[in-house]
């Protein structure tokens, strides 16, 4: 009973432990500085992609519950560290070539958005339907063509 109750006190004690949380980042260097993304495409990135890639995750209310949100807010960081829209203008012209063909094969291969990420109807607006996903496809691949490699 003992072990139960050692439990029961992590787990209140890591509530009070403060997460520090993706949002307001800075969007100075973000893709549409440069590049056309029409109203679609914009709508389409902030519903499915922006959480995970951007400095501005909206958090659901199950974030607020530790460790969940501890994982989140780390899965945020992973999706950051492979392809960050708020800082894509940062990265070397090639690398945003690679990171735009990637998003193409991602999304071509059924990869993103997750499927975590929309299980039990959480986020549906990330579910993309095969028109949303060739619409994303083709803005990828329209401004990866606009890319100039030294």
């Amino acid at each position: 009973m003992k072990k139960y109750y050692i439990i029961i006190g992590v787990i209140v004690i890591i509530q009070l432990i403060p997460m520090t949380k993706n949002q307001n980042g800075p969007e100075t260097a973000s893709i549409d500085k440069k590049y056309k993304v029409p109203e679609e495409v914009a709508v389409i990135l902030k519903d499915a992609c922006y959480d995970c890639h951007s400095n501005n995750t909206e958090y659901p209310w199950y974030t607020k519950i530790q460790p969940v949100g501890f994982w989140l807010n780390h899965h945020v960081n992973e999706g950051k560290e492979h392809l960050n829209f708020s800082e894509f203008l940062s990265y070397p012209a090639k690398r945003q070539s690679k990171k735009l063909e990637e998003v193409v094969e991602t999304i071509e291969e059924g990869e993103m958005p997750l499927a975590s990420y929309t299980y039990f109807g959480l986020h549906k607006n990330a579910k993309l339907s095969e028109a949303q996903k060739q619409v994303l496809i083709n803005w990828a691949k329209s401004v990866k063509s606009e890319i100039v490699i030294p």
